[in-house]
C-alpha cells in the first residue's frame, strides 16, 4: 500500500502478459543425441504404468535409431522418482535387457540432463520469453534439443 494525496496521480498498474502453462516432458538420450521426448497430457500423472509405456516406445526407437550399436544391452541411468523405482519398472527394465545404474538416494545434483541438456535450453532459448501456447514451447524446445 502507498500513501498519496488525493490530488496525486494514481500509480500505474502493469499488466502481466499471460503465458502458456507448465507441462512435463520426459526425455531419453544417449551419447549420440535425443532418442525420445514425450509430453505428458494435462491432467495425467506420471506413474509406473505411464513410464512402462515409455520404456516400450524407447525399445522400438532404440532398434530403429541405434540398429547394430547395441550388442550387450543398455546401461540405464534414471533418478529416484517413484515411477522409476517401482517394482513393475524394475521388472520391465530387466525383461528388456537393460541394466539399471543406481543413484544414491536424495542426490538431485547427479542428474546428467541438468548439466548436458537443459542449461543451453534455459539460458538461450526459453529465458525471458512468453509463449502463447504449449505447441510454441514444444517447437522451440525440440529444435534446440535436436541440435545437441
Amino acid at each position: 500500500m502507498e500513501w498519496w494525496h488525493s490530488s496525486s496521480p494514481h500509480p500505474e498498474k502493469f499488466r502481466v502478459q499471460k503465458s502458456a502453462g507448465k507441462f512435463l516432458a520426459s526425455n531419453f538420450w544417449d551419447q549420440d543425441g535425443i532418442l525420445l521426448i514425450d509430453y505428458l497430457q494435462k491432467g495425467q500423472t506420471t506413474n509406473a504404468e505411464y513410464y512402462l509405456s515409455l520404456l516400450v516406445q524407447l525399445k522400438d526407437i532404440l532398434k530403429e535409431k541405434r540398429h547394430g550399436k547395441i550388442t550387450k544391452g543398455v546401461l540405464f541411468l534414471q533418478d529416484n522418482a517413484p515411477a522409476h523405482r517401482a517394482l513393475a519398472t524394475q521388472k520391465k527394465l530387466a525383461y528388456l535387457g537393460h541394466q539399471c545404474l543406481d543413484l544414491p538416494p536424495y542426490s538431485p545434483d547427479l542428474a546428467p540432463s541438468n548439466y548436458h541438456l537443459f542449461p543451453g535450453l534455459k539460458k538461450k532459448k526459453l529465458k525471458a520469453r512468453h509463449f502463447s501456447s504449449d505447441a510454441d514451447v514444444i517447437a522451440v524446445a525440440e529444435t534446440s534439443l535436436d541440435g545437441q
